[in-house]
């Protein structure tokens, strides 16, 4: 077993950033000892360590769980002693810890149990309600924790029969106890009001008890808690009215007490049920409806309650949409109390709103505009106030149009000190004009037919576009309305307010060109109303000058961000909306291209020195890679600016950004003049690249098997000897046998075989095949299995391609490889898996390419396959080509649909792959030159059909059944 001692030693060294990089090399060098994980658990549960080392043991034992619990195939990378010891003592450590170590064990105990639990954890429930008490409050909330860590990953699951029954299972033996709890707590709070401590105490368990109520409850209602919902509501609702001045601290501005976050998870918990559950619920909607309409009424603006209003307005927007209850909502009197009570109070700025607009300005940016702000006042009672316009639309918009009119007039009578009101106005009338929700891709795609948002725009958004404002808030408020309503401005009138957009990239203020930015970037990401597979802007619409201008503008705002990596990078609308205008432009900028590259390499190299905004870090390299893309014939010129920036990202090991790096590498030199030698750097790549060692990072996988890919096919001839090939293979085999990485690993095959030499290869190719064969015996997929036969249908279709065909690869050559390692073997194949597979497929592509391999099997090997299979292979391709699964390829514009791809709202740097979108790479389709769509691929189909002995094709034709018989005819094959 690991030293304990030594562990704490080296974690205390950790947490200080002179020794930290050293120390997490220690750590990882120690985790192949036995003994180890259970020692780190060890360390955080030992009082006598530091806090800090324990803290950092509880992170460093929650991410090796992550990494190393069980792989892509369900083995262990941990010893076997090792998984028992943990699940025989972590419950009981966790219960007893502080809560901050608590929350990282907990988020363990979820992981593990993803993959034991119910099946190979059974005794965990069990263990659970054991340590629950009637007494113990510490101990019980430590209970409580470890059951919501592990319950609540039911919330975001489908539905399955697997699933129900492990919440059934979990309810046979966790519901009663459960529920006795609820009631014990409740009865204590009654009894402990006075008692400042004991109450803490108390609703930390009770919070923990709401929160598990939602989650026994998220897929179904049980028959357990229907029986006992009376009981159980009678509890819940009360505590919405609840108040403790022992709890609830009214002069704290900004931090949730216990008591609001009671109350929050209280109407996720109602709103559940009454979404999901109304006719068991029924009886209790309408009191709920007046127990949230008083909690909206008398909470404070302090922004401590911001997510309680959100939620609270979340459960009347959801009530309002039930038929049940609009008679509630739908009389002149009821809209003007919701207005005036509700609406008006939870979309008026306040001054804390104000304040982070000039202290927090990012931030107050992502809340508003880019639909971060589920959670605030004014997003939750702007969806309040639709849904009322949906349920009575003449009613609501012509009152909100009286409130409108009113608050203008109050701006219009002392604009500068009452600019508020017209914030005001402009807010309630987006709200009414649009139908649905504004989705940041697309905008309001349609409006409400009562109101003229042209008209609006022209009389009391334009002037303050052009000219001063009394604050700033209105310049970003007019800026916002052309961002909502895009969709509805013509090309023309985008088109003249691009100049007056592009005004406030001089403007001072963060948050009014911060706006500017983003609401350019969609607008350039609109498209064709006529025609959804156009842009609608193209390089055309907009003058040389006018891009440069707009991009040195947006470099000038980046630069003044700051000068540390962190302040630079903490923009990403502004390198977001250059990415834009550079795919806009194409190759329409080859004046100041060098410039633009050469700025941007100064940014990647600025922010390579602590990468701290992954959006940011993405869209600076997408912008890279446009210009790489549209300037292909200087990439020799390109690649000499960047190969320093990115050989060092490799070199200095920035682990963030090397992905980046493998895929710009593999890009240019996928563009890289064919007569020309390969530049010597990549040469010294092609050892590293074959390491072990860079392949353990998941986040880099892809972008290697598509750098080395890139090299093999540039330079086969660097791989023609035994000790060039099996580092190679070796790779191939590790990619192959990952269910995570399977397809790269026969993408990565395919490379090789099409490249690389085949007399240089034929001593593999038998191990090769045998590799694949043991994967499809140990642990198959529905999806490897159809990658598989697609691997074989394009060996079997290159003779389309001569130019790729090198290697002369065809279906004989395919079969005879199966039949050298054992006679028959084909035929166990085809019957196994290609025939029973044929009509699961869904990809376009992979169909074409199907129907191709599987016609040249049947020309090309009939004489040696068995009748009957070469009947039902003959079968599945006519109906196949005699429905409508197989269409034309879709004829689109590339760029637009790049546009759809560019949105990567859930970037993160971490162990997931981040791809570049703009330089990606499609997977072989060795037909796509000679088949462009049905007709063409009937043709091939005919063409070689009929080139098969006439009197063989008569005798396989009468074997067919009517409907296929019909096929051939309709084809024309007969």
């Amino acid at each position: 077993m690991s030293d304990i001692n030594t562990v704490v030693q080296v974690l205390e060294k950790s947490v200080d950033p002179k020794f930290a990089k050293d120390a997490e090399t220690m750590l990882k060098s120690m985790e192949a000892q036995p003994g180890f994980p259970i020692t780190l658990l060890h360390v955080v549960a030992n009082e006598n360590v530091q806090h800090s080392s324990r803290l950092a043991a509880a992170l460093y034992f929650k991410n090796l769980i992550k990494r190393k619990w069980i792989n892509e195939a369900g083995e262990y990378q941990i010893s076997m002693d090792d998984v028992k010891m943990i699940k025989s003592e972590i419950v009981g450590l966790m219960i007893m810890l502080p809560d901050s170590l608590q929350l990282q064990i907990g988020e363990a105990i979820s992981l593990i149990a993803e993959s034991e639990f119910p099946n190979m954890w059974t005794e965990l429930i069990d263990e659970l309600v054991s340590k629950l008490t009637l007494e113990d409050l510490v101990v019980n909330k430590g209970v409580l924790k470890v059951a919501h860590s592990i319950f609540k990953r039911w919330r975001p699951l489908f539905r399955s029969d697997e699933l129900f029954l492990e919440i059934k299972m979990v309810l046979d033996k966790f519901a009663v106890p459960f529920l006795a709890m609820l009631k014990n707590v409740d009865s204590l709070i009654d009894a402990s009001l006075q008692d400042a401590n004991k109450l803490k105490l108390l609703f930390e368990n009770l919070l923990l008890l709401v929160k598990i109520y939602y989650d026994l409850n998220c897929q179904d209602i049980p028959e357990f808690f229907e029986d006992n919902l009376n009981e159980g509501m009678s509890i819940l609702l009360k505590y919405l009215t609840f108040h403790s001045t022992l709890l609830e601290d009214q002069d704290e501005d900004e931090d949730m007490d216990l008591v609001i976050q009671v109350k929050i998870n209280i109407c996720e918990l109602i709103q559940l049920y009454t979404t999901r559950y109304e006719e068991e619920f029924q009886k209790y909607i309408e009191g709920s409806i007046q127990i949230v309409w008083d909690l909206l009424n008398n909470i404070s603006t302090q922004p401590k309650n911001d997510i309680l209003v959100s939620k609270a307005l979340q459960y009347m927007t959801c009530v309002v949409a039930l038929s049940n209850y609009q008679q509630l909502f739908s009389n002149e009197e009821a809209v003007k109390k919701i207005t005036e009570l509700i609406i008006l109070p939870n979309i008026t700025l306040r001054e804390s709103d104000l304040e982070m607009f000039e202290d927090d300005p990012i931030e107050y940016t992502r809340r508003d505009l880019e639909g971060s702000d589920v959670d605030s006042r004014r997003r939750a009672a702007t969806d309040f106030l639709r849904a009322l316009k949906e349920s009575n639309e003449n009613l609501t918009t012509s009152i909100m149009m009286s409130y409108i009119n009113h608050y203008l007039s109050l701006y219009n009578e002392n604009p500068r000190e009452n600019w508020k009101f017209k914030d005001i106005s402009i807010y309630l009338f987006c709200s009414i004009a649009s139908k649905g929700s504004i989705t940041t891709s697309a905008g309001i795609t349609s409006t409400n037919l009562l109101v003229d948002v042209i008209k609006f725009f022209g009389d009391f958004i334009y002037p303050d576009l052009v000219g001063e404002v009394s604050s700033p808030i209105l310049k970003v408020d007019s800026i916002k309305y052309i961002y909502i309503f895009r969709n509805q401005l013509t090309k023309e009138q985008l088109i003249e307010t691009l100049p007056l957009l592009t005004s406030n990239f001089n403007d001072l203020n963060y948050v009014v060109y911060t706006y500017t930015s983003i609401t350019i970037e969609k607008i350039l990401s609109l498209r064709n109303p006529m025609n959804h597979q156009e842009l609608l802007f193209s390089k055309s619409d907009f003058t040389v000058e006018v891009l440069n201008n707009m991009l040195m503008n947006l470099f000038k705002l980046i630069s003044k961000m700051g000068s540390t990596p962190e302040k630079l990078s903490e923009n990403e609308f502004l390198m977001k909306c250059i990415m834009r205008i550079l795919l806009i432009s194409e190759d329409s900028l080859k004046g100041s291209i060098v410039g633009i590259l050469q700025e941007l390499i100064k940014i990647e190299e600025l922010i390579s020195k602590n990468p701290s905004n992954p959006k940011f870090s993405h869209y600076t390299f997408e912008s890279i890679c446009i210009i790489l893309k549209y300037n292909k014939e200087n990439i020799t010129d390109f690649f000499a600016f960047l190969k320093a920036p990115l050989f060092s990202i490799l070199g200095q090991d920035i682990q963030e950004f090397i992905p980046y790096a493998f895929q710009i590498l593999a890009y240019i030199l996928e563009s890289y003049p064919k007569e020309q030698e390969m530049p010597i750097e990549y040469e010294q790549l092609i050892r590293p690249l074959c390491s072990p060692q860079v392949w353990e990072f998941k986040g880099n996988i892809p972008a290697i098997k598509r750098l080395l890919s890139a090299i093999i096919e540039y330079k086969p001839s660097a791989f023609q000897t035994s000790e060039d090939i099996t580092p190679i293979l070796g790779i191939f085999q590790k990619l192959i046998i990952s269910k995570v990485n399977d397809i790269l690993g026969f993408e990565f095959l395919e490379t090789i075989l099409i490249s690389i030499d085949i007399n240089s290869l034929k001593p593999f190719l038998n191990q090769i095949f045998i590799i694949i064969l043991t994967r499809l015996k140990t642990y198959r997929t529905d999806k490897f299995v159809k990658r598989f036969i697609v691997f074989l249908s394009k060996l079997s279709s290159l003779e389309l391609n001569p130019e790729l065909n090198k290697n002369q690869w065809n279906s004989s050559v395919v079969i005879g490889i199966f039949e050298s390692i054992q006679a028959g073997l084909f035929e166990q194949i085809l019957n196994n898996f290609i025939l029973s597979s044929i009509t699961k497929f869904n990809n376009l592509i992979d169909k074409k390419i199907l129907v191709v391999g599987l016609t040249n099997l049947i020309v090309e090997n009939y004489p040696t396959i068995n009748d009957s299979e070469i009947a039902k292979i003959f079968s599945e391709l006519l109906k196949l080509l005699n429905s409508d699964s197989i269409e034309n390829y879709k004829s689109i514009n590339e760029n637009a649909e790049i546009m759809l791809e560019l949105e990567v709202d859930d970037l993160s740097f971490g162990s997931s792959f981040n791809k570049l979108n703009i330089i990606q790479l499609k997977p072989l389709d060795p037909i796509s030159g000679n088949i462009r769509d049905k007709s063409t691929l009937v043709e091939f189909f005919k063409m070689k059909i009929q080139s098969v002995d006439h009197q063989y094709l008569f005798q396989l034709i009468q074997s067919l059944d009517d409907e296929c018989k019909s096929a051939v005819s309709a084809l024309g094959i007969a």
